[in-house]
């Protein structure tokens, strides 16, 4: 019987542990503000076996103030405001971009980064919400999302368990069914701060979550570690082609590496769990000749006292006494003959 465990649907697809583990697709800004190569980074994504997509939604005004203009990222060259401005795609385009990505059979969901595109998504009816780490304690937006009685996905990167906390509670408040991803903000991120063990204290902390990895390393191994450990959902950022230039291409995937990631995910899943105190029927085959079961080394008579001179332990493992067992021989006495090489049974001996 499957143990409880927390799951959230998104447009018919289940996602929790007992699931094979879903690749969010992030295309972000990737797209530079192009519909076109936002659609072409659909297509490909598609093509690697993509089963959700994730886009941004930035409506700048509403997002920043004018000291955004001043405020450079660390992996960048231009302000914030005018990387977003320069990358967002209008509510037009933004709409023909879900219909499309829905048309060729893909999910769509997108990160509002304001209560107007919040609302811009709303409009188009999505099936679910992301939540990105920058707003993970910003607790209006939060409050305002959840009343649309989708699921949210909640990246938890920059904030501790106690500002997480306070993000569910207002999950659990208005019922909204949600996933935490533990995630590392940067961009890229290297091997030793990406701590997979964080997905524990979440899965501890927040029974009631479904339980994944915002990644933004460089390849597909933290993701690997991440399955193996739990994770029900991986997300990276995705870009179709390695050779085009943008603050995240970095740490994105290509199609390449995201069909490895769903390939390995799925496999992962597989072998995870399990419990060393049960044995497996289908190694029953392998016990039978891998293991070693008490014979006699030397002609024994009736009579005859059983020591380490005439008994020891050889494969296969069909004799009635395993080797284990032993131990528990030495001293008995031997009630028939038994021959060199003949494996002993439990009726042999007095």
């Amino acid at each position: 019987m499957m143990s409880t465990k927390a799951e959230i649907c998104v447009s018919g697809r289940m996602i929790g542990y007992h699931y094979d583990p879903v690749v969010i697709v992030e295309i972000g800004i990737n797209h530079k503000g192009s519909l076109s190569v936002a659609k072409s980074m659909v297509d490909t994504a598609i093509a690697a076996g993509a089963e959700i997509i994730k886009h941004q939604t930035h409506v700048v005004s509403d997002e920043m103030s004018e000291l955004a203009r001043e405020t450079i990222p660390g992996n960048a060259t231009k302000s914030i405001y005018d990387i977003m401005d320069e990358c967002s795609l209008s509510e037009r385009q933004e709409k023909e971009l879900m219909d499309y990505t829905v048309s060729q059979g893909a999910i769509f969901i997108s990160t509002p980064f304001s209560r107007a595109a919040a609302d811009r998504l709303e409009r188009f009816d999505v099936p679910a919400y992301k939540i990105g780490s920058g707003e993970c304690n910003n607790y209006p937006l939060i409050e305002h999302i959840a009343q649309f009685d989708k699921p949210v996905i909640l990246s938890t990167g920059m904030n501790d368990l106690t500002s997480v906390s306070k993000a569910v509670d207002i999950f659990r408040k208005y019922n909204t069914p949600f996933a935490l991803l533990h995630t590392t903000n940067l961009y890229p991120t290297p091997p030793e701060l990406v701590r997979l063990a964080a997905m524990s204290d979440l899965e501890k902390n927040f029974p009631d979550a479904v339980i994944g990895l915002s990644d933004h390393t460089t390849d597909n191994l933290a993701c690997f570690g991440a399955v193996a450990l739990g994770a029900s959902i991986l997300e990276r950022h995705y870009t179709d082609t390695m050779e085009r230039d943008g603050p995240d291409i970095v740490c994105s995937m290509d199609p390449a590496a995201l069909e490895e990631l769903i390939r390995g995910s799925k496999i992962l899943k597989l072998e995870r769990g399990g419990s060393k105190n049960v044995l497996l029927e289908e190694e029953q085959v392998t016990r039978d000749f891998a293991f070693s079961t008490v014979v006699a080394i030397k002609n024994i008579e009736s009579g005859d006292i059983l020591t380490k001179d005439n008994i020891w332990v050889k494969r296969p493992g069909v004799g009635d006494i395993q080797a284990e067992c032993f131990e528990q021989l030495l001293g008995k006495k031997a009630k028939r003959k038994i021959h060199n090489d003949e494996h002993l049974g439990w009726d042999d001996f007095e």
